[in-house]
């Protein structure tokens, strides 16, 4: 993280890691850094750390801010530079912004266990048999864990509660069973179409 060194005419040089925002330097020791020096005023200056970098800028102190000796209101500050307040020097050691996000591990249910029949235990509710299992991350569900999202005049997808991929059953999907009324149904229709057509 971005940080810099605060040099005094006594006692060794303070070193201070910015926070990410704004950091307040000044004698006020509601400051984030207060530095008590005759020449530094109450709020006099405060370093902005962002993506970006470093930016200075001057809280309208009495005795000024300088960058290498250059007076400024506003700048961006670059490693190696010399900021001074009144008569106290500040190193700007390094402006690196570090982010990090943390990994976040969510918690794994047990392998199912397998029963001896070939079916597996849902990890999630012990008492039920899974039936379905993820696309993508291969997770165990039983029909209580898939979640179901009804799509208007389509079919209904079956989805896993853990990455939100499509979910199919274990196995495959089973063919629908041919009944007698389906079968009749059918042959009946198809006389009448050809004599249909053969009357056309």
């Amino acid at each position: 993280m971005a940080r810099v060194l605060i040099k005094t005419a006594v006692g060794e040089p303070r070193a201070c890691e910015l926070n990410l925002g704004v950091n307040h330097f000044g004698r006020h020791p509601d400051c984030d850094f207060t530095i008590e020096h005759p020449t530094v005023s109450t709020a006099h200056c405060e370093m902005v750390l962002t993506a970006e970098g470093v930016l200075l800028r001057d809280c309208g102190s009495t005795n000024g801010t300088f960058i290498n000796g250059e007076p400024v209101k506003e700048a961006m500050l670059q490693a190696g530079q010399t900021v001074r307040l009144g008569d106290v020097e500040l190193l700007v050691e390094t402006t690196e912004v570090i982010i990090a996000i943390p990994e976040y591990e969510r918690p794994r249910p047990a392998p199912p266990v397998v029963l001896d029949d070939g079916s597996m235990l849902c990890p999630r509710h012990p008492e039920a048999v899974a039936t379905h299992q993820c696309t993508f991350c291969r997770e165990i569900l039983c029909d209580a864990c898939v979640r179901r999202l009804r799509r208007k005049g389509g079919r209904t997808l079956k989805l896993c509660p853990l990455c939100s991929q499509r979910c199919e059953v274990i196995g495959g999907e089973q063919p629908k069973k041919k009944t007698f009324m389906g079968m009749l149904n059918k042959t009946i229709k198809l006389p009448f179409l050809r004599r249909r057509k053969n009357d056309d």
